[in-house]
């Protein structure tokens, strides 16, 4: 996890615009640094430094001797950086940090085949002085974050999250947008002369539901084909465990957030499990967040003690939640309801683990219900082709949800977050599955999911059956959801006649109930005129739902002992 920040072209003085880089320190609390490039008085790199691999030799700007016309910053992980060295042969290695790899690759073979090839998360910003161009690239599910700004006349700005962009000066009499830059895509620039840039391509270099290119030197040998379920149920398990191996590349401490659900229980044993195989010198720690008699406190408690992890428990009050409220849309950027609802909990509980442990690497289990047809309006689907269609859907803006909210929450407190389930195979095989078998079966969600790890002893059967709670919602009792406590405090927050004109002063996406009123004003008050940033809201399909909350919808039916 790290901060990046890049201008070309800029017509202000460097020193008075790199004040804006600042605004991201926290994704990089170990060291910072600002460059100038080399003929170009205009332009700039900044990076903040969150040392997770080669703590020597890791600072940005990379540059090596045998391509001195080559700057790279990019924030992520390189998960077969040394498969690739050895496959191709890369000679003239300069340091041991993953990101090298992506000079050695662009220099063979172009920015393509380069991305293709990146078995990982990733943004990235990568300067060639020598043909001057500027390319930027980002993961296949945006599990690192990455924002532009592009003037009509060829100034560029790009960082790690929105907020180092809002300050920044320009010479256009309107303000530019500013977007977030496409997953699973690169953009090439001219640079001019000048600094200044012009786009010449940009172009998808992998989907979700392709097997990515990587896939042909990968560490998992061929997996059996068919669907027949056995088959399936063994490639699954296969490619699952490969995912969080591959995950543990890592100088720093590991540890896990643990909910107790089905998907944060799965990483977490499997963590433990490859952590005695690979004998890590230390316990891996997991962390919970709830009320004392919350859901998730009593699974997560259950299945630290069969797993045997190093389980911390923060309490959790809807006070706390409350004031911490500005604060995450802050660090969110966004308004989006069920995002910040299920963000306060997060930020909370990377914030214990920043101040009390000495973890920073923080396995999760963000994607699975995208991925495998997690949530409960699954299973109100007309068709298995519409269910799908919609987890496609899902796993594209996971940029705008999901993901975001897991890596703010986390980069807030300069932790790095890792997220198995959104491993480039596992997902390709489980989307290239026939519909039929993703599909909710005997009134059960992830189904399949579930099956593949039955009769392993791999968690409590209780854990591997237990139905789907939303993180925001099991983290509070069945009486008192955590949204129930949101809307109570916003009657007093918001009144009626302001929601009543909410069309006339929030005209895009307007707000419909009090609580996404209060949320929408705390954001424009901290990044005023950004609406757009946000393209809809989050809600179940096929429903006629008026909130995101699972426990709001006619199908939701709690757990016997909760």
């Amino acid at each position: 996890m790290c901060g990046i920040w890049a201008l070309f072209g800029s017509d202000e003085c460097l020193s008075a615009q790199c004040t804006s880089a600042m605004k991201i320190a926290h994704r990089g609390p170990d060291a910072f640094r600002f460059e100038n490039i080399n003929g170009f008085t205009n332009c700039c790199f900044g990076f903040h430094r969150l040392a997770i691999v080669d703590q020597l030799y890791g600072m940005q700007p990379i540059r090596v001797k045998k391509f001195p016309y080559l700057w790279l910053v990019y924030n992520g992980e390189i998960y077969n950086h040394h498969t690739l060295k050895n496959q191709f042969e890369f000679t003239d290695y300069q340091t041991k940090v993953d990101g090298e790899i992506l000079l050695h690759l662009y220099e063979r073979f172009g920015i393509q085949k380069m991305a293709s090839l990146l078995d990982g998360v990733f943004a990235f910003i990568l300067l060639d002085t020598a043909n001057r161009k500027v390319f930027l690239g980002r993961d296949t599910y945006g599990v690192r974050p990455m924002f532009k700004l592009l003037t009509d006349d060829g100034f560029l700005a790009v960082c790690s999250e929105a907020k180092g962009l809002t300050d920044i000066t320009h010479s256009m009499s309107s303000p530019p947008k500013i977007t977030p830059f496409l997953p699973g895509h690169f953009e090439v620039f001219d640079l001019k002369p000048t600094g200044k840039v012009e786009s010449v391509q940009m172009d998808r270099f992998h989907c979700c539901t392709q097997e990515p290119n990587h896939a042909a030197y990968d560490t998992v040998e061929r997996l059996s084909s068919g669907f027949v379920p056995e088959t399936v149920k063994s490639n699954i398990r296969s490619l699952f465990e490969n995912a969080v191996r591959k995950r543990l590349m890592a100088h720093r401490r590991i540890g896990c957030l643990l909910s107790g659900g089905l998907d944060s229980s799965l990483v977490a044993a499997t963590l433990v499990k490859l952590a005695k195989e690979e004998k890590l010198k230390y316990p891996i720690q997991t962390f919970a967040i709830g009320a004392e008699d919350s859901p998730d406190i009593l699974a997560a408690r259950k299945v630290a003690s069969y797993i045997g992890s190093e389980h911390h428990e923060v309490n959790f009050t809807p006070e706390e939640g409350l004031k911490a409220v500005e604060e995450v849309i802050f660090h969110l950027e966004t308004y989006d309801i069920t995002t910040i609802r299920a963000s306060v909990g997060m930020y909370l509980v990377s914030k214990y683990i920043r101040e009390k442990t000495d973890s920073v690497v923080i396995f999760s289990g963000e994607g699975a219900d995208e991925l495998t047809q997690g949530y409960i309006y699954f299973h109100k689907a007309p068709t298995p082709k519409a269910a799908a269609e919609d987890s496609v859907r899902l796993m594209k803006e996971l940029y705008l949800f999901d993901v975001l909210r897991a890596d703010r929450t986390t980069a807030a407190h300069g932790l790095e977050l890792r997220v198995p389930f959104l491993d480039h195979r596992f997902t390709a095989y489980y989307l290239s599955l026939p519909e039929e078998m993703r599909q909710p079966k005997d009134g059960v969600e992830k189904h399949l999911l579930r099956d593949s790890f039955k009769g392993l002893n791999l968690i409590p059967d209780e854990i591997l059956w237990r139905r789907k709670e939303a993180f925001s919602d099991g983290m509070t009792s069945v009486k008192k959801s955590w949204y129930n406590s949101l809307q109570d405090q916003m009657e007093s927050e918001v009144n009626d006649f302001q929601l009543e004109k909410a069309p006339k002063t929030f005209p895009f996406l307007p707000p419909r109930t009090k609580e996404a009123y209060f949320y929408r004003q705390v954001f424009e008050k901290q990044f005023p005129g950004q609406a757009e940033w946000l393209s809809h809201y989050w809600m179940p399909r096929w429903i006629n739902a008026t909130d995101p909350s699972a426990r709001t919808l006619s199908i939701y039916k709690p757990d016997k002992d909760q």
